[in-house]
């Protein structure tokens, strides 16, 4: 699948469900946006904003009209699933854009949200976009046993905090499928397997773990990723990934202790990393950093 590319999810009983690849990072098979060809229509993550201009088209492709778009629904608001919202939401005038109740107000001001981001992610702030603010009377907050009604979908809210306070993941019961965030990992189509995503300043395995059960418990016929696609589900995925962020975190702390100093375990990772041929060098480096960081900061507040 490349950049602007639209498909029809057809994962389990998913229906009226779509997802484009945004060309992320300008990675394919990297950032997906859901859309749903619904009773009210819906989108369901926004990517960075960069390409919002290609979650536009695949409206256009799909027959839905700009205006009749009703929900625009950010698993969480880190920039690559909430960057587009205000982009979206100028677009889209008659969408209410839902997100938990804690990040909200980083979409009506993303000032301190993209301060964060710029130190989180290092060089690839180059590939941003600014994000335009939402206006207040447009943003409506969620939590935990909240639905969103798309009149023949219903997307009830699990709040989902290890990766992100702010996150949250939706279970389609019409559909039995779950909109995973960044919960279930991030899942690699050419490789069939599922990754660690440890974003500073958040991340949190113990949460994170609590998370993958929250899934579990849900035992979905299908997840949906915006790290990429949707993917039938199975309860080994979520055993899969639950020992992925044990061992992940083992290593970068076995590391720290050997080398003590912070950017040096960052480069070594980066140095180390198997996804260049998949990502391409620049991302694949800048990825496997960005992960370090946020576990080094993970194990600071346990010490701490």
């Amino acid at each position: 699948m490349q950049a602007g590319d639209v498909r029809e999810v057809t994962t389990g009983d998913c229906a009226d469900l779509y997802y484009v690849d945004t060309g992320m990072y300008d990675t394919d098979e990297y950032g997906a946006v859901y859309i749903y060809d619904a009773a009210r229509p819906a989108i369901v993550d926004t990517g960075i904003g960069t390409h919002h201009d290609r979650i536009l088209d695949a409206l256009d492709e799909l027959s839905i009209a700009r205006e009749d778009v009703a929900v625009v629904a950010p698993t969480h608001v880190h920039l690559d699933h909430a960057g587009g919202a205000g982009f979206l939401a100028e677009a889209c005038p008659n969408a209410e854009v839902m997100v938990h109740e804690i990040g909200a107000r980083h979409l009506v001001d993303p000032s301190r949200l993209v301060e964060g981001t710029k130190a989180a992610v290092g060089d690839q702030w180059e590939l941003y976009v600014d994000p335009k603010p939402v206006p207040e009377n447009r943003v409506v907050e969620l939590a935990a046993g909240d639905t969103i009604d798309l009149g023949n979908h219903h997307l009830d809210v699990y709040h989902a905090p290890g990766h992100a306070p702010h996150q949250v993941v939706f279970h389609d019961r019409d559909d039995d499928a779950v909109f995973v965030g960044d919960a279930a990992g991030i899942w690699v189509p050419t490789l069939e397997r599922v990754r660690q995503t440890s974003p500073p300043s958040n991340f949190d395995l113990e949460a994170c773990l609590a998370d993958v059960d929250t899934i579990r418990d849900l035992d979905p016929e299908a997840l949906l990723y915006p790290h990429f696609g949707p993917v039938a589900y199975e309860p080994e995925l979520m055993d899969e990934y639950a020992e992925t962020l044990r061992e992940w975190v083992d290593a970068v702390e076995t590391k720290y202790d050997e080398l003590g100093d912070k950017d040096a375990v960052a480069e070594y990772f980066a140095d180390q990393t198997d996804m260049d041929e998949v990502w391409g060098e620049f991302k694949a480096r800048e990825e496997e950093k960005l992960n370090v960081r946020g576990v080094l900061a993970y194990l600071d507040e346990r010490e701490a």
